[in-house]
């Protein structure tokens, strides 16, 4: 199986087990994170940019698919207006890995592993728009996520926001 971490740095030799910063983890051992290849949608934004992430899985009605995309796509991400041209000037790297040592944490795309992982490839990625674009994910640039995080959430679509401390205030 192969997995995937989305980096703007373009010159990682190694991944070295880290300690996570989450509270909601373990934080006792050292780990490396990687995704699934439908993950890596969710990353192919600045590192800091927030977003909504959103997908349609089998549980989702017809209605929140007519509500949510207006194409044949059935992942959709939305930035805010602030972060268009950061995007549009933005390189990211996706690296791959062979995926044996890794195990599943935190929800079916993300994969950890407590062993030192060495890249089997690194791509360059210099138009992040037209990434999402050719992984047929709709792009929303919204003002503010935060009504869109909350449709997202009493939806029957799987997705929820990232970065979400550094997003633009709630609309009052």
């Amino acid at each position: 199986m192969r997995l995937y971490h989305v980096s703007d740095d373009p010159d990682i030799t190694k991944f070295t087990p880290r300690i996570t910063t989450r509270t909601d983890m373990q934080q006792t051992k050292g780990l490396v994170w990687a995704l699934e290849e439908s993950g890596i949608v969710n990353f192919l934004v600045p590192r800091q940019c927030p977003r909504v992430y959103y997908r349609a899985t089998e549980d989702t009605t017809e209605e929140d698919i007519a509500r949510f995309f207006v194409s044949s796509a059935r992942q959709g991400i939305a930035i805010e207006s602030i972060w268009h041209e950061r995007m549009t000037k933005a390189f990211l790297y996706i690296y791959e890995f062979d995926g044996a040592t890794f195990y599943p944490a935190d929800g079916p795309m993300y994969m950890v592993s407590e062993q030192t992982q060495i890249p089997l490839s690194v791509t360059k990625i210099d138009n992040l728009f037209e990434q999402l674009f050719d992984r047929n994910v709709e792009v929303r640039i919204l003002p503010n996520l935060h009504l869109l995080k909350e449709a997202v959430l009493q939806s029957t679509l799987c997705g929820g926001m990232m970065r979400s401390g550094l997003a633009q205030p709630k609309p009052s």
